[in-house]
């Protein structure tokens, strides 16, 4: 019988995870961005700008649970390796779309490549599967850090890549999504080489509760877990509202700036500071989720919002108010979905796991994908400041939770 270094073993899915990130970073970065421009120059109407957080973050729900349920069938390796190859799919389909200046084929090129942010989400929860004793909160923070290079990179490549496109023939704002390909292609070969043996498979055969019979996850015993873990729903609500907050706002940025005149150089720098604030600093919130408490990260996280929204709100028509804002709410995302995310791997246990953090990254993304729904037609009506206006909503209602956990009967409200 094989004995297995859980410990060297957890230290190479760690190396792998953030490899496979920083290399698909590269092509998330510029998706949404691009995305909402090319949306608004197909559609011909800026109330459709919103269209490319909606869509892809609505094909990341729509993808987190086969994906999810794949992982715990196959394994962490196929899933994610097959969640970048349907972004690619879709990279190449947004491609084609303004080829032939469809919008509907556009709309399903972003169902597609919302697959890369399901993998992107599953990868930060493939940190904890293995038992260790290293800190959760850690590795699951080094592993939404490793994105950092490529997603600051990312949006900056949006002006590189349309000239590239044009170089090549193709229509304006498409070339970006060429990036997208060959980023998509180096992640899933980084997970389909590295994640061997394959870190899920591995936790399940050292289980010593394990029955032979691997459960038949669903969507309804999912629903039931949260149910009857006051922590577990708690976390997958502060992890989905914040979400909607970051992608309403970010989201309809670039179209902002663009109406306000600005280049697509100074709109990419904008949202790589954006990026930044996401990804650079989470190990620095990984650390304060273990030794603060989750919950009281998750209210840092609000506060950080509240002031990135009053930054967005009334410095609207300056380029560096609208850029620290812009990193703020960077830094309000990533520190919620840390935080919420560790506490959401620490209050669930057994076969049900990956499930249920199937359905937390599905209810993720259609609160994105609902934020950046919403926030289209918001801009089109009451313009920028009064987005980040209706943007308080969501952290006004993590906030009541968050009160209602600390001062009511909760077990564990100080995790």
């Amino acid at each position: 019988m094989t004995v297995i270094d859980v410990a060297s073993l957890q230290k190479k899915v760690l190396r792998t995870l953030m490899a496979g990130q920083m290399l698909s970073g590269f092509g998330v970065g510029a998706t949404f961005s691009a995305g909402a421009m090319l949306a608004e120059v197909i559609s011909g109407s800026a109330a459709w700008s919103g269209a490319a957080s909606t869509f892809s973050t609505l094909g990341a729900a729509l993808w987190a649970i086969p994906l999810s349920r794949l992982a715990v069938a196959r394994g962490r390796r196929i899933a994610l390796a097959t969640g970048a190859a349907l972004a690619v799919l879709g990279a190449l389909t947004i491609v084609t779309s303004a080829v032939l200046n469809i919008f509907a084929i556009l709309i399903v090129g972003l169902i597609f490549i919302g697959a890369a942010s399901a993998i992107s989400l599953q990868a930060r929860f493939s940190a904890t599967d293995l038992p260790s004793n290293r800190s959760t909160s850690r590795d699951l923070s080094l592993v939404v850090w490793a994105t950092t290079i490529g997603a600051v990179i990312g949006p900056n490549l949006i002006a590189p890549g349309d000239a590239l496109g044009l170089a090549l023939g193709l229509p304006h704002l498409s070339g970006p999504f060429l990036i997208t390909v060959f980023a998509q292609l180096a992640g899933a070969t980084a997970f389909w080489i590295g994640l061997r043996p394959d870190p899920l498979l591995t936790a399940r055969s050292l289980d010593p509760n394990r029955t032979g019979v691997r459960a038949k996850g669903s969507i309804k015993s999912a629903i039931a877990i949260l149910r009857g873990n006051p922590t577990a729903a708690y976390a997958v609500a502060t992890v989905a509202l914040s979400h909607m907050v970051m992608v309403a706002v970010m989201s309809m940025t670039p179209v902002h700036m663009k109406d306000m005149g600005f280049s697509l150089v100074i709109v990419g720098f904008t949202i790589s500071l954006h990026v930044a604030g996401m990804w650079a600093f989470s190990p620095i919130f990984g650390w304060a989720a273990d030794k603060l408490g989750k919950v009281t990260v998750i209210v840092i996280a609000q506060v950080i919002y509240l002031a990135a929204l009053a930054f967005c709100a009334f410095g609207s028509m300056d380029r560096v108010t609208i850029s620290i804002g812009l990193l703020l709410l960077g830094l309000g995302w990533s520190a919620a979905t840390v935080a919420g995310s560790s506490l959401l791997s620490t209050s669930i246990t057994g076969e049900e796991k990956a499930h249920v953090q199937g359905l937390s990254d599905s209810l993720m993304s259609l609160s994105g994908a609902t934020g950046g729904a919403t926030a289209g037609l918001v801009l089109a009506s009451v313009a920028y400041p009064g987005l980040a206006v209706v943007a308080l909503v969501p952290v006004t209602l993590i906030l009541l939770l968050t009160g209602i956990r600390r001062f009511g009967k909760t077990p564990e409200a100080a995790n």
